[in-house]
């Protein structure tokens, strides 16, 4: 009727084209997430001992039989977990040792579980000083209302001019 688009449709952040990671859960099965239980994700302001348990219970198979055999779900997402946080080396290192069949999976969970707390460590440390810092929190939270402020009048007025309705 107005032929305005005051209210767009929302568009992701990112396009088609990227590749977007998903990080598998400790549970053997799909991707992390709080809402399969909170053993099943590791969050980044986890303390280190907190995440060498959730590792450590971590759903993993019986080992494998035959050489160079595919992988189960539950071990291709530690083995995705190890690659993307401890790196290619370790990975190779862990991933040869599957496919010969010498694998212990013990030793596999500690090192993951020692790369994840060195890989989280500095972004706990973040989160936890600014959760600290009541000062900055309260600037920050006083600085988003008036900028939702801002821009609610902002939209408010839009929305008043298209459908034509004056402030007396």
């Amino acid at each position: 009727m107005y032929n305005q688009n005051v209210f767009p449709d929302p568009t992701p952040y990112h396009s088609a084209e990227e590749d977007l990671v998903k990080i598998p859960g400790l549970d053997g099965s799909g991707k992390m997430s709080k809402t399969e239980g909170p053993g099943n994700a590791i969050f980044l302001a986890d303390e280190p001992n907190t995440i060498r348990k959730k590792i450590k219970r971590a759903v993993t198979d019986a080992g494998p039989t035959d050489k160079n055999q595919p992988k189960g779900e539950a071990m291709q997402n530690l083995f995705t977990l190890m690659y993307h946080i401890a790196g290619k080396e370790k990975y190779d290192y862990f991933d040869e040792a599957y496919n010969n069949c010498t694998i212990k999976y013990g030793e596999l969970k500690k090192q993951l579980a020692e790369d994840t707390v060195q890989f989280t460590e500095p972004i706990r440390e973040r989160v936890e000083a600014i959760y600290n810092d009541t000062k900055y929190l309260r600037q920050v939270a006083e600085k988003g209302a008036e900028q939702a402020r801002e821009s609610a009048h902002k939209t408010i007025e839009e929305v008043r001019n298209v459908i034509g309705f004056q402030q007396f």
